[in-house]
């Protein structure tokens, strides 16, 4: 049985989704620090051919604060003003309406944190493809191993979780090593996505977008089956 761990990301890319999608089990780690400047409440769609991307606002963000204890700070023009963006941007793609429409429920439900409205994200858009893994939260289901760090963490969380296959992405190469996961009882791999292309109007391909990119341009078979090209190793 496969677990991944990973912090909830707002409408994250197709890796992420790759990763989700090769596992039984997804962990939101959800009470770690934020990160300033990361893709916790950033990323990017296609605009006129070229990458825009978009920051949603929250409330006094810093990394002293969990992601959970981090709130958004979503006013209404902001949300009007980015639902214009997205319908200039994509209003001819073939699968422009019902992808708008999930986007529109995402920002419009009731989220207070960025962990809310991120796990929100993720989740619909696994229910519009039909990804079915067993979510949970770190800081809901795996509380007693909250003053653990890094690798240990990691490690208490599969084993508490019974899952003894742990896949990271393929960044955390350099952050975690085989050999102390395996000492520890785990296996451990990394998900390396392959190339990936698909029509984007006429536009040259721009990767390392939103998965919203994908979800315009691609049917939920299509995408389904992007989420296959990928390498364990």
């Amino acid at each position: 049985m496969k677990l991944a761990i990973m912090q909830p990301y707002f409408f994250p890319y197709i890796g992420y989704f790759q990763l989700i999608n090769a596992v039984d089990e997804f962990v939101f780690y959800d009470d770690v620090n934020f990160i300033k400047k990361g893709y916790i409440n950033r990323n990017a769609i296609l605009v006129n051919g070229d990458s825009y991307q978009f920051t949603l606002p929250l409330k006094k963000a810093s990394q002293n604060k969990l992601i959970n204890e981090t709130e958004v700070a979503l006013s209404k023009k902001w949300v009007d003003d980015f639902l214009k963006t997205l319908e200039y941007a994509y209003k001819n793609a073939l699968h422009f309406k019902s992808v708008y429409n999930l986007v529109k429920d995402v920002l419009e439900d009731d989220s207070k944190t960025i962990s809310q409205i991120a796990i929100n994200s993720v989740i619909k858009v696994c229910g519009y493809l039909e990804l079915t893994p067993y979510f949970r939260l770190s800081s809901r289901d795996y509380t007693n191993s909250k003053t653990l760090k890094k690798g240990d963490r990691l490690v208490a969380i599969a084993r508490e979780a019974g899952r003894y296959n742990y896949i990271n992405p393929i960044g955390g190469q350099k952050l975690y090593n085989k050999t102390y996961f395996n000492d520890r009882g785990i296996n451990l791999n990394f998900l390396q996505s392959e190339t990936i292309r698909y029509n984007q109007f006429q536009h040259r391909f721009v990767d390392s977008l939103s998965i919203i990119d994908v979800l315009m341009f691609n049917s939920k078979e299509r995408t389904r089956s992007l989420l296959s090209n990928y390498q364990l190793v």
